[in-house]
């Protein structure tokens, strides 16, 4: 057998940093209670509780402040501001809680040793992992299958997603005497090259990027089943894309689209729906008891730098295909369409600067949950479109509609991951994030959306 590469998936990285910042934290204070007679916080039988709370707060606080975004866990610079922010709200959310925690100190210096461990720990581990686990050395080597002026974008579209995950050559099933220009630097390779490539080198996958009917040889498909009973696995382009992107590449489905997304059984499931309807409804007396508080504040803004009416309601397609209006805070200035519907842009000069707080803080969806008391909506979902957009994306984008299967929401996967943007492009990122979600529907999905989106109104990120 040839050697295999030791490498970790995305799945054991985010695994690996959730352990070991809770074990790195516990055992730095375990230490820090022994050297300094730390009576604040103590690891012992009598007060396990403590730790379990420590550590839930870590993990919730972690997630929302980005702390296991694979991409930004991999800068310093990145991990030292994040991990500031999550230790300072952790420990503030646990002196806040004695009831599950310990009572304040008298020496309130037990406070700046424990904030100061947490810091350490954190700072300590993320550091090693950086330099040891982000190595070179852990990278995910793969050869890739796939016409060649396909590989530039598939390379960039896996390696952007996964920083350990790097292509080192490829094969063409396409055209030999095709000119292509790869921009990329990827050695092409020859069938026989493959079987050589593999004996000489740590690969840790095979990705197959191409129809079975163009280009998969009956030679290629031998040379291949040899890797596969050598151990080396070998996985279809559409699986790994969805894997490291956390989206459905439409793209590359073309009509047999039932084969690639088998919708999630969530959406027939008559327990989740409820649950999911509870939740709507919790969330959104929140929501709306958080918006009355800030109703004052609101106004005086809106009267003072919007200078019209306060609210505005707007068609928009639901589940189904139904129109309803959705209610939100005016952002834009007066007749702002008075030339037709048109997309909102990154820097639309018809949004207000007191809108442009509003669309960033996400202040101007608090409306909605009326929408999703409705029934209209649900807090979590695709967002919906305008009548006049869909009918043109319909056209464009393929399975566009297929979003319409579930009711649309406040926010969803497409609103956490994607950028802002407008073009057809941009509605295709979007509509894989969506598609990803309607696939994949749980309330575990739905929390993680939840903690996204507070990472979002936190960063000021808003759309």
């Amino acid at each position: 057998m040839p050697k295999t590469s030791i490498h970790f998936d995305i799945s054991e990285r985010k695994i690996l940093l959730r352990i070991l910042d809770i074990v790195c934290v516990l055992l730095l204070l375990y230490l820090v209670g022994i050297v300094f007679n730390f009576d604040y916080f103590k690891i012992n039988s009598q007060h396990w509780v403590w730790s379990i709370v420590l550590a839930a707060y870590l993990t919730v606080f972690a997630t929302i402040f980005e702390l296991y975004n694979l991409q930004k866990a991999s800068k310093f610079d990145v991990v030292v501001k994040n991990v500031i922010i999550t230790s300072s709200v952790t420990v503030l959310f646990y002196l806040l809680t004695p009831f599950y925690t310990p009572m304040l100190p008298s020496n309130r210096l037990q406070i700046v040793y424990f904030f100061l461990a947490i810091n350490v720990a954190m700072l300590a581990w993320r550091y090693a992992y950086i330099i040891l686990i982000s190595a070179p050395r852990f990278y995910k080597r793969v050869l890739l299958i796939a016409h060649a002026q396909d590989v530039d974008a598939i390379v960039m579209s896996l390696q952007r997603s996964d920083p350990n995950y790097r292509v080192i050559g490829y094969f063409n099933t396409g055209p030999t005497d095709a000119s292509v220009a790869n921009n990329l630097e990827i050695d092409s390779i020859t069938i026989a090259d493959i079987g050589m490539l593999t004996e000489e080198m740590t690969i840790s996958e095979i990705v197959v990027g191409t129809p079975l009917s163009e280009g998969m040889t009956v030679e290629l498909n031998n040379q291949l089943i040899k890797l596969l009973e050598n151990g080396i696995p070998i996985r279809e382009y559409t699986q790994v894309y969805e894997e490291l992107t956390h989206r459905i590449p439409v793209q590359h489905v073309e009509k047999d689209f039932y084969r690639y997304f088998p919708f999630s059984r969530s959406n027939q499931n008559k327990l989740y729906l409820f649950f999911n309807r509870i939740l709507d409804l919790v969330i959104s007396v929140i929501g709306l008891t958080f918006g009355i508080l800030l109703l004052p504040v609101l106004l005086i803004g809106n009267i003072f730098a919007n200078r019209g009416p306060f609210f505005y309601s707007q068609t928009r397609v639901g589940k189904n295909g139904k129109h309803f209006k959705i209610y939100k805070l005016r952002s834009m200035v007066k007749n702002a369409e008075s030339n037709g519907a048109q997309f909102a842009q990154a820097k639309d000069t018809r949004v207000t600067k007191f809108g442009r707080f509003l669309r960033k803080s996400r202040f101007d969806e608090i409306p909605q949950f009326i929408n999703v008391i409705k029934g209209e909506m649900s807090v979590i979902g695709p967002r919906p479109e305008r009548p006049e957009f869909v009918k043109g994306l319909i056209e464009k984008i393929p399975f566009y509609e297929v979003r319409h299967l579930v009711k649309p929401g406040v926010t969803g996967w497409a609103q956490v991951n994607a950028k802002y943007g407008s073009t057809q492009e941009d509605s295709l990122e979007k509509l894989q994030y969506d598609l990803y979600y309607i696939k994949h529907r749980s309330l575990f999905l739905d929390v993680t959306i939840i903690i996204k989106t507070l990472s979002t109104i936190v960063f000021f990120r808003g759309q």
